[in-house]
């Protein structure tokens, strides 16, 4: 089994780290800085920073906010939010980011992501997919953009195998309906992308228990497991659950 990688999220609104249900109901968490470098040193593989607000405020991403994260940390940083072009992403690079994840401006214009895998590398390219459940996908489950308010109609599978052939690195899959719940990852979600793409897949939404970031990383097929309320709310911290991981077989670097 390849080695596993733990994510904390920061998911920010108003220059905070927040936490939200079905990507609502938010509450404050966290300063950002201070969460990044408290997570660094609990041994995160690396971190997920997400303007959760851009794209519905149609504004890019606060650069600030992001500068003043990747001071403080060594291990790669992703950054999301906002992202509508090439020009987007090389400001982002810039201001110290690792990865970007796109979302909505992928969906709407997918040879986007060829060419920023092109211009920036693919390892630099993360396509993030929001799915929910629906009757109307072959799949049973549809992506949504725009902060997951709108649906597409587009299949999740079938979108994850399109952004693997225009060349993304990974794939940042979040299932709404698990998201916040802390009642466990959609492992039929989660598997279903994983089977069907050869580049990594990220799960997110829904981790409560140490319990279910393992049956994610297992039975769901993720190569890494991304996670939020449990680090912010300190349920566990990053070393628990690698050492719990670790104790169950899976393979983690601590």
């Amino acid at each position: 089994m390849p080695v596993k990688k733990i994510i904390p999220c920061l998911d920010i609104k108003d220059g905070r780290v927040v936490k939200g249900v079905h990507f609502v109901n938010i509450k404050d968490a966290a300063d950002p800085a201070e969460a990044a470098s408290t997570y660094e040193k609990q041994g995160a593989d690396e971190i997920a920073f997400l303007d959760i607000a851009a794209t519905t405020e149609k504004r890019k991403t606060k650069i600030s906010w992001v500068k003043r994260v990747s001071k403080v940390i060594n291990i790669p940083l992703t950054v999301g939010g906002g992202i509508k072009d090439l020009g987007d992403l090389e400001t982002l690079l810039e201001a110290g980011a690792s990865k970007i994840s796109i979302n909505t401006a992928a969906v709407k214009n997918p040879h986007l992501i060829e060419e920023a895998s092109e211009k920036f590398g693919k390892e630099s390219i993360i396509i993030a997919i929001d799915g929910k459940e629906s009757n109307k996908t072959k799949s049973g489950f549809e992506v949504y953009v725009e902060g997951g308010g709108k649906a597409t109609g587009i299949d999740v599978v079938e979108w994850a195998k399109k952004a693997e052939e225009l060349e993304a690195g990974e794939l940042l899959v979040t299932s709404i309906n698990a998201d916040g719940t802390k009642k466990g990852y959609a492992l039929e979600f989660t598997k279903k992308i994983a089977e069907n793409v050869k580049i990594p897949v990220i799960a997110s939404g829904g981790a409560g228990k140490l319990e279910d970031i393992y049956l994610v990383l297992t039975e769901g097929g993720a190569d890494a497991a991304l996670a939020a309320s449990i680090f912010h709310f300190r349920l566990y911290t990053v070393r628990e659950v690698k050492e719990y991981l670790k104790r169950k077989g899976v393979q983690v670097n601590l």
